[in-house]
């Protein structure tokens, strides 16, 4: 059985095969399996070398049709909701980022970049600059597999290794970004993996950081705590009897937060949202009808405009 690690703590680390990093490795197989399909949403020709790279067993397996036949059926069954999600999400966010380039933003911020490849895989305007901001040992890992890889990226790309716990925006300017150039900024995936206090404080680290005319792309889960619950006592624990010990439910933090549309117009944004469904229908896909995500159709898609 592979563990990927306990529960969350102050000042807890991780690498991409633990704790809330094994999160980014599944979400990046999922970008995978999700470009492979007839009619894709999204095509990420990097997410499964990456996938490979980091090494879990299950994840590899699941990826290169080298799972158990016994058991292969039942692990896909479980992916086969999750991949449809995370396509319509990496969907949204990779629009985002275009519409944004479109409009004349040339900075971006990725919060919690994890397998991220966008700054390989998009097409960015000329001149665009991309920071990506994770763990050191994150950042480290996948700048060192995509160089092995041959892989360029699409933009200048400036890599920022803090902890969002810490005085990340400091860490950012000094490795060049400018506070007074509108920028996009995305927080996909992360909010529930924040206390709630944090994610009041990243909101109030990004509003200070951007000049007016910035954008910024998030997505808010109304009981997000249950929502990574639910996945335990289903995802999680069919993974588990095929060798994955994930533990969703000790990844997250618990207790009531600001609905993040809400805060963010407190700060002076201009908040437009929708909810997962309608992001799906938006998108020509079917929500899928399937017990293991019941609660993530709950989910809010945020795009928010500054000043």
């Amino acid at each position: 059985m592979e563990r990927t690690g306990g529960a969350r703590s102050p000042g807890d680390t991780w690498d991409l095969a633990s704790s809330v990093g094994t999160t980014a490795t599944m979400v990046a197989a999922a970008r995978a399996l999700a470009s492979r399909e007839a009619d894709p949403l999204i095509d990420d020709p990097f997410a499964a070398p990456l996938v490979r790279a980091v090494g879990i067993d299950f994840f590899n397996r699941l990826l290169d049709g080298e799972l158990d036949p016994a058991v292969a059926q039942d692990a896909t069954t479980a992916a086969r909701p999750m991949t449809d999600v995370m396509a319509v999400r990496t969907r949204f966010f990779d629009d985002f980022f275009l519409a944004a380039g479109a409009a004349g933003i040339r900075q971006a911020v990725i919060l919690a970049a994890g397998l991220d490849s966008r700054a390989y895989r998009l097409g960015w305007p000329q001149g665009s600059v991309v920071y990506e901001i994770d763990q050191p040992e994150v950042i480290e890992f996948k700048s060192a597999t995509l160089a092995a890889l041959g892989a360029e990226p699409t933009a200048l790309r400036r890599t920022v290794a803090v902890d969002l716990r810490d005085d990340w925006p400091e860490a950012l300017r000094r490795s060049g970004f400018d506070a007074t150039q509108p920028t996009a900024w995305s927080a996909e995936g992360l909010l529930v993996y924040l206390p709630p206090d944090a994610q009041d404080r990243l909101f109030d680290s990004i509003t200070a950081s951007s000049a007016p005319g910035s954008r910024l792309a998030t997505e808010y889960h109304p009981d997000g705590a249950a929502t990574l619950g639910d996945s335990n006592d289903s995802v999680g624990k069919r993974f588990a009897e095929h060798g994955l010990d994930l533990d969703f439910a000790n990844l997250v933090y618990a207790g009531e937060r600001r609905p993040a549309g809400d805060y963010l117009t407190e700060l002076g944004w201009q908040v437009s949202g929708c909810s997962r469904l309608e992001l799906f229908e938006a998108y020509g896909r079917r929500f899928p009808d399937d017990p293991l995500v019941t609660r993530m159709r709950n989910s809010v898609a945020i795009e928010a405009v500054f000043g």
